[in-house]
Formats: C-alpha cells, sequence, structure tokens
C-alpha cells in the first residue's frame, strides 16, 4: 500500500526538491508496480487526496487543518498524541487494507435530496 504523491508539484517546493529527487520517489512506484505484477500482487495506491496525515489513527476523526510544519499533534477528539508520520504510515495502511477487503472506494457515497437540501446515506434505510 502506498500513497498517491504528486511528485511533480512536490519538487517546484525549493526546500524539497532536492530530497525528493535524491530519493528517486517515481522510480520507487514503479519498481515496487513491476515487482507486485512480477508476483501476482496487488498494489493498493491510496487516492493523493486522503487526508492522512490528518485523520487520527486511533478514533477517525479528521483535524480541520494541518500545516506542513507540525510534527506531532494531538486529537481533539480522543486526545491521542501522534507522530505526523506514524500516524499517516497507519491510516494509509488502514485504508488500504479497507480497499482489499472492500474493493474500489470505502467512503460512503453521499447524495443530495430535493426536498431540503439534506445529505443522506444512500446505504442507509428510510
Amino acid at each position: 500500500m502506498i500513497e498517491d504523491l504528486s511528485v511533480r508539484n512536490m519538487v517546484r517546493n525549493h526546500s524539497l526538491a532536492r530530497a525528493i529527487s535524491d530519493a528517486a520517489w517515481r522510480d520507487l512506484r514503479g519498481m515496487l508496480e513491476y515487482k507486485c505484477d512480477w508476483y501476482g500482487r496487488d498494489l493498493i495506491v491510496i487516492d493523493r487526496w486522503y487526508p492522512s496525515s490528518k485523520t487520527c489513527s486511533a478514533c477517525g476523526h479528521v483535524a480541520a487543518k494541518m500545516p506542513l510544519d507540525v510534527r506531532e499533534w494531538v486529537c481533539q477528539n480522543c486526545g491521542t498524541r501522534h507522530d505526523r508520520d506514524v500516524n499517516a504510515a497507519i491510516s494509509i495502511k488502514a485504508a488500504g487494507l479497507a480497499v482489499s477487503a472492500c474493493g474500489g472506494s470505502v467512503r460512503p457515497k453521499r447524495e443530495v435530496s430535493r426536498a431540503g437540501g439534506s445529505r443522506r446515506n444512500r446505504n442507509s434505510g428510510p
């Protein structure tokens, strides 16, 4: 399981460009895809817009904002202290396992009803 990152946009940031280029992230993904094909495995790629850094791995609460300079944070919902990168890795693993178990997108589909504009889950009862 990996997170789809916009490497092209990330290397435009002058502070990160050299480190990202040195790590050869594009090459790493290509190698992972090749190896997965070779061994008959599935490479699950989590959407780049999934809020992995902002989602509490303990309770699932999503923080409203989190600037890149915040490396540690405490969940407002459950009080769990998180390292940003470790928490993101746990969240990506959980999302990948959900995709492998349920297939495709695991987020509930929302629709807007015509009467009053309220939202409801299609899968829920009447």
